[in-house]
């Protein structure tokens, strides 16, 4: 028996726009809140390399997996730290891991500043009420950078 995916893979032509936004924000061209995330693979030991959603919240910094538990969240979570590249610029942060009751909020924010980018990965429309996003809190990984 086949095991469910708990992410949604990527179709050709998202890997394709992935790459080339992920180019584009290495070199510090597209949108302010777009970063390259570095992560060691928990496998292979090799880099690899993912264009993301900063999240600042309340003075603080988020991701979210928009998509579930990808490979990127699986070695983020083995490594306990990843790079975030813009341009010239690398910083580097340990990712302290949300829980359930603490992703409502950020999920929401996350939704209604990436509504373009993301809304086709959420069931409840950007706007919606903070309690919407309690049922689906455990679908999605997200986590609190902290500077090293």
């Amino acid at each position: 028996m086949a095991q469910e995916r708990d992410f949604t893979q990527l179709s050709a032509t998202e890997a394709f726009f992935n790459r080339l936004v992920g180019f584009l924000v290495k070199f510090g061209i597209g949108p302010g809140h777009m970063r390259v995330l570095e992560v060691r693979g928990r496998k292979t030991g090799r880099i690899y390399r993912t264009p993301v959603d900063l999240l600042p919240l309340d003075g603080r910094f988020y991701l979210v997996a928009p998509r579930g538990k990808t490979q990127w969240v699986r070695n983020a979570e083995a490594q306990g730290e990843v790079n975030l590249r813009r341009g010239a610029r690398v910083d580097t942060y340990k990712l302290r891991v949300l829980s359930a009751d603490e992703k409502p909020p950020v999920l929401k924010a996350y939704l209604d500043n990436f509504k373009a980018e993301v809304q086709g990965f959420f069931t409840v429309k950007a706007g919606s009420d903070e309690a919407a996003f309690v049922p689906l809190a455990d679908h999605y990984p997200a986590f609190e950078l902290l500077a090293t």
